[in-house]
């Protein structure tokens, strides 16, 4: 199944609006096999529609428990990333200890993961991408899930700085110095491993130098030029300590 994501993502929203499917009774096999051929159609919201019938019509036999997941896996290649996550979670609920938990988990963690908008939006799902993906990772350290969930969790970091990032410019421009000081102080702090910590360590440079804070300043030009040496924006802290904190000494 794990493999299919990758194929069937090209597949994603063939399916057309929600489907409804009449209740029709019909033998276990009967209803999973014609889902699967369904999915396998790319008719990926009546394939999830038919395997949330699965469960329906026989939902003590071992088929509703894989029907669950699938459904689950449906929806996610639909696009349909909140009953994604509703049915994975519902598997979740029902059986906790089940073999496939793991890919559960993942499903819920890249149903949040492809719902991130760019930096100019609220980045709450972002961060339900980044408490899912470690969840994947903490639970599931040596699983195949965990080492792309980290390699995404570096993403997302990424991103969640690069709105702190904007936030702290913006409040720089309008002369809320203090106020961007925090927003790049926490970039620094919590987002250190990302591409915008030697920005980040230049602004606060630059903040604190509007501020009057010129040891501060100095102090984050001497991190910024130990950790990013070669950087540009090594070179633009280093030019403003020269002209508006020389011979000035971090405490």
């Amino acid at each position: 199944m794990a493999a299919s994501t990758v194929f069937l993502a090209g597949c994603a929203g063939r399916g057309g609006g929600d489907e409804d499917v009449a209740y029709v009774a019909r033998d276990v096999e009967t209803l999973y096999t014609e889902a699967k051929t369904q999915l396998s159609r790319g008719r990926t919201k009546l394939a999830a529609a038919l395997f949330d019938e699965v469960e329906r019509q026989h939902p003590y036999s071992p088929w509703a428990r894989r029907a669950q997941l699938m459904s689950a896996f449906s929806y996610y290649v639909a696009q349909d990333y909140n009953k994604s996550i509703q049915s994975a979670q519902r598997f979740l609920s029902i059986h906790p200890g089940n073999k496939d938990a793991p890919y559960a988990y993942y499903l819920i963690a890249l149903s949040y993961y492809e719902q991130i908008s760019d930096v100019q939006r609220d980045q709450k799902v972002t961060e339900q991408a980044r408490t899912a993906l470690r969840e994947v990772s903490r639970r599931f350290p040596n699983s195949e899930y965990a080492a792309d969930a980290r390699l995404k969790l570096d993403l997302v970091n990424d991103h969640l700085a690069g709105k702190e990032m904007e936030i702290g410019r913006y409040y720089q421009k309008s002369g809320k110095w203090l106020a961007a000081q925090l927003r790049f102080q926490n970039v620094v702090e919590n987002f250190q491993t990302t591409s915008h910590a030697p920005e980040a360590l230049y602004r606060l440079t630059e903040s604190s130098l509007s501020l009057g804070l010129k040891e501060e300043a100095v102090k984050f030009a001497s991190v910024l030029g130990a950790n990013y040496p070669g950087s540009e924006w090594y070179d633009k802290a280093y030019d403003l300590i020269q002209k508006h904190a020389q011979g000035v000494t971090a405490t």
